[in-house]
């Protein structure tokens, strides 16, 4: 009877924040959660990289010059020391999840109208990861989202070297409904097709492994359900990097509407 009355609550929190992301100029924000207690391996006293390995990424802002956002190195991420920022990137001291905040009137890179508070993937030694579609290449995250306006994408496979084009290979994205969406770039030169991968409801904890295989495939993996998609051959002299975090699908004057995402585990594989 409990659980019963538990998924009754669920079902109708998620229809009244379907109905608020219908309202113009408004963000859909997920009730107080009152959910798991913070796990194990979470401390609510350190900045994320206490909780974090953030050696192999680097932080980039929705701040800075237009144009020109602030870029936080993995040396400067890591550890009980690391760096944190009350407004865009902290360890929320409830839960102790590693908490992106991202306005919509936040500064954009050059190639993007919309800004981010997002993690672009390094290699240890400091340099830029870029690596190559054969072997296999895993991202995995645990999250949560608070807050989004219109959309927010919470992880990519982003083109690195190999030619002009600046196009990610996919996004993976989340909608205020709950709906989750993973978008595939038809080729270097652009067009995305988005594919529906699954709901959760806003503010409830969900997994993601985006993965290549063979050099040929994405496999995409939303709480154990996976799905498989293949990569057009003109992305082959094309190397990639992993990006995850808080990638806000709206921009607008507001600095109270926006996304907030909370990542709770984030692991990069490759081998």
């Amino acid at each position: 009877m409990r659980r019963t009355h538990r998924r009754a609550r669920r079902a109708a929190l998620a229809v009244a924040i379907a109905v608020l992301a219908t309202v113009p100029g408004t963000t859909a924000t997920a009730a107080p959660w009152h959910g798991e207690s913070v796990p194990p391996n979470l401390r609510t006293d350190v900045p994320p990289g206490g909780n974090f390995d953030l050696s192999v990424w680097e932080l980039q802002l929705p701040i800075g010059a237009p144009g020109s956002p602030t870029t936080i190195p993995s040396s400067q991420l890591v550890g009980d020391d690391g760096y944190s920022n009350p407004a865009y990137f902290w360890t929320d001291s409830h839960d102790g999840s590693m908490t992106f905040w991202d306005p919509e009137s936040g500064v954009t890179t050059p190639h993007s109208h919309y800004p981010r508070s997002e993690l672009r993937e390094m290699n240890r030694d400091g340099s830029a990861a870029d690596w190559s579609l054969p072997g296999t290449h895993r991202l995995d995250a645990r999250l949560r989202i608070v807050s989004v306006t219109r959309s927010v994408c919470v992880g990519q496979i982003h083109l690195g070297s190999g030619g002009d084009s600046t196009k990610p290979l996919v996004e993976l994205y989340y909608a205020p409904n709950g709906d989750i969406t993973l978008g595939t770039e038809n080729s270097p030169d652009g067009g995305q097709t988005r594919h529906p991968v699954g709901n959760v409801p806003l503010g409830t904890q969900w997994t993601y492994r985006i993965a290549v295989t063979g050099g040929d495939t994405v496999q995409l993996t939303i709480d154990g359900d996976t799905t498989s998609y293949p990569i057009p051959g003109s992305f082959d002299r094309y190397h990639q990097y992993f990006k995850a975090g808080d990638y806000n699908q709206s921009a607008s004057d507001s600095t109270s509407n926006g996304a907030k995402v909370k990542f709770y585990s984030l692991t990069v594989t490759h081998g």
